[in-house]
């Protein structure tokens, strides 16, 4: 897998964007990195011995320099409300797939507003959100679904060990504050809902051994753009463990700490999708460590399957719309463990 083909990351030296690296060289990619910022791309260079070229949004020749030979480009950098629709335009240009791994619901919104016809009429590939928040969650509902053509509702349950935000999360939470003022975002009847009100706080029964376990409800994220993207379920709610939320929202939480060579927290994560339609309830579970490290084996997974060819549909996609959610899924082992349970 790989070929030795070269694929750009924009962002390439972020917390993310350095799994995303590892993962494309250990798949036999050639990253090659970019960014705005000069001096931590010149020390990466030189750390990886990968090429590195500085591009900016706000210099659209230099993102199209940076993607004239690559066969694909992946977006890190946040906040991806500024990012992802300079460097999608650069994508279009070159002819080439993009796909980022933004968690910001406004951005993924545009991008689905903004794209969807372009990206279609043109035979392109657009996959935003595929990352740990909205791809994992999306595929985990779309195999739950199974051959279910359409649904009343479907959850997503994050139980987090802990959170412990990178900077880059902290940059685009503030970013979306700003954009949505005080309100807070639902996906319910098929539409967005915006709210002042503080969301509730519930119980969810996580599979076992963890159990049942105090969570914010309406805790929206990604995953409420993507669903609805191309599963016919007019309610998708996303929910997070009280602790974890209490983490990421205390100004006092510390990033994460390297726990292993490969560079990855010591945190672990279970992800409970439940679809239900009528009286009948089905359900996914993944289970993994570390959020930020594992989305790269979810971004690096789709470019190779659409690379070759193995993918469901072109334009602004979901990853459950492009790919075989069950067999994508089992095709992460051993960064996620997977359970279909009835």
């Amino acid at each position: 897998m790989g070929s030795r083909q070269t694929v750009a990351v924009f962002g390439a030296y972020g917390h993310t964007g350095r799994f995303v690296i590892a993962e494309l060289m250990e798949r036999g990619f050639v990253p090659v990195l970019s960014g705005r910022d000069a001096d931590k791309l010149k020390a990466l260079g030189y750390e990886t011995g990968l090429d590195a070229h500085v591009a900016s949004v706000d210099d659209p020749a230099s993102l199209d320099r940076v993607l004239a030979d690559a066969a694909a480009v992946i977006n890190c950098a946040g906040p991806f409300a500024s990012t992802t629709a300079p460097v999608i335009e650069a994508a279009l240009r070159a002819k080439i797939p993009y796909l980022d791994v933004a968690a910001e619901l406004e951005a993924n919104i545009d991008t689905f507003a903004h794209f969807t016809d372009r990206a279609r009429n043109a035979g392109a590939v657009i996959v935003p959100a595929m990352a740990f928040f909205g791809g994992l969650g999306d595929l985990l509902a779309t195999a739950a679904m199974g051959d279910w053509t359409e649904a009343d509702e479907a959850h997503v349950a994050y139980a987090l060990s802990s959170w412990h935000p990178t900077s880059g999360t902290r940059l685009s939470g503030a970013v979306s504050r700003e954009r949505r003022g005080e309100r807070r975002m639902r996906y319910t009847g098929g539409r967005w809902e915006y709210r002042t009100d503080a969301p509730p706080t519930l119980e969810w029964r996580f599979p076992e051994p963890m159990g049942q376990r105090s969570v914010i409800g309406e805790f929206t994220m990604a995953d409420a753009v993507t669903l609805p993207s191309h599963l016919s379920i007019p309610e998708v709610t996303t929910y997070m463990t009280v602790e974890a939320v209490r983490d990421i929202t205390s100004p006092s939480t510390p990033t994460p700490a390297a726990a292993d060579e490969s560079g990855r927290s010591d945190q672990t994560f279970l992800v409970d999708a439940v679809v239900r339609s009528g009286g009948t309830e089905r359900r996914a579970v993944a289970h993994g460590q570390d959020i930020y490290a594992v989305t790269a084996p979810l971004v690096v997974e789709a470019l190779d399957r659409i690379l070759t060819g193995r993918t469901r549909a072109v334009g602004v996609a979901a990853a459950g719309a492009i790919f075989d959610a069950p067999d994508f899924l089992r095709a992460l082992f051993p960064h996620i463990t997977l359970e279909l349970l009835p």
